[in-house]
């Protein structure tokens, strides 16, 4: 071979054993990244919150830890697609209906009228406990705190989480004396129906403890404001939802108190706003997640502050001789 083309030969040669252990450093970086990435217990969560690993939910509040959200499994029938950044760009927007209450919640307005501070017990289920929420502070009640103070900046407000996982109106009741009124609250807001609906239970047995529940939060002086079930796709598969809806409706109507109404504030969202489930659903298909969960919390915090302002005048002005 003639020395011009032995050259490049030997140049390429002497290149590749240059750069040999530099490629086997490469290879040994990509193996290993590839390692760590198959460890057993690594989750990779999508959503608008950043997650940490979460820990199961507990069986008591106010330690509210939201539960593990599942991967979806977007081959089965309901299941929902997980969260996504752009959800934090979409509006929190109702009807004024929605966010309007028939009657005044006399008692926290005079608490207000007077600087005095604010109690508001949020009891029910897993709904009000958070689950399907990134963390503790994305729960409805603790996203109502902070819209209630934008309301009213320089009161004193605390809202008690008092949620329980699985619990359906008889096992609420029995934690009333020392989950409820043992906070003497001024408000009490009341989540029912969901799990009552999820089980098959007959609607006219769930009727009777509601009323007495009411009457036992009534006669505590405190505010009372129910919640009924969420508008989602599990809560839709069962036969008994429209029933429950109007009984808790009429219940409300009967006890003279007020109902905020939730399943009809999310069938809004999905069918006359046509957001998909996905914005305001977890991926389980039951649960609300942190957007749906804040826009709750935000349109539930404008009709409290209505209602309660609504006897303010009175509560401050001197006494009628």
């Amino acid at each position: 071979m003639p020395p011009n083309k032995r050259a490049p030969i030997v140049c390429l040669t002497q290149v590749k054993i240059v750069l040999a252990p530099f490629a086997a450093l490469v290879a040994l970086h990509i193996a290993a990244a590839h390692a760590e990435l198959l460890k057993p217990g690594l989750t990779v969560a999508v959503s608008a919150t950043t997650v940490a690993a979460p820990a199961a939910t507990p069986a008591a509040m106010p330690a509210v830890v939201a539960p593990a959200r599942p991967v979806p499994d977007l081959a089965k029938p309901g299941a929902l697609p997980p969260a996504t950044t752009a959800m934090s760009a979409i509006a929190c927007t109702v009807p004024t209906e929605f966010a309007h209450f028939d009657r005044p919640l006399s008692r926290t307005a005079r608490r207000l009228a007077v600087g005095k501070p604010l109690t508001i017990v949020a009891i029910g289920s897993s709904s009000t406990a958070g689950a399907g929420a990134s963390s503790r502070a994305a729960s409805y009640p603790s996203r109502l705190a902070v819209e209630l103070r934008r309301h009213f900046p320089t009161q004193d407000i605390a809202v008690l989480n008092r949620g329980v996982n699985g619990e359906e109106t008889e096992d609420m009741m029995a934690r009333f004396q020392t989950g409820v009124i043992a906070a003497h609250p001024q408000l009490v807001l009341w989540q029912i129906g969901t799990n009552s609906v999820l089980r098959d239970h007959p609607l006219p047995s769930h009727g009777v403890a509601l009323r007495e529940g009411i009457d036992e939060l009534k006669a505590t002086g405190a505010d009372v404001l129910l919640i009924d079930p969420q508008y989602a796709p599990k809560v839709l598969a069962k036969s008994e939802t429209t029933g429950m809806i109007e009984q808790i409706a009429a219940t409300a109507k009967a006890e003279n108190i007020d109902l905020f109404r939730r399943f009809a504030v999310m069938r809004n969202w999905h069918e006359v706003q046509h957001l998909p489930f996905s914005v305001f659903v977890s991926p389980d298909g039951l649960h609300m997640n942190d957007w749906g969960y804040a826009c709750w919390a935000k349109i539930l915090a404008k009709g409290i502050a209505d209602a309660a302002m609504l006897p303010v005048a009175s509560a401050t002005a001197p006494a009628q001789r």
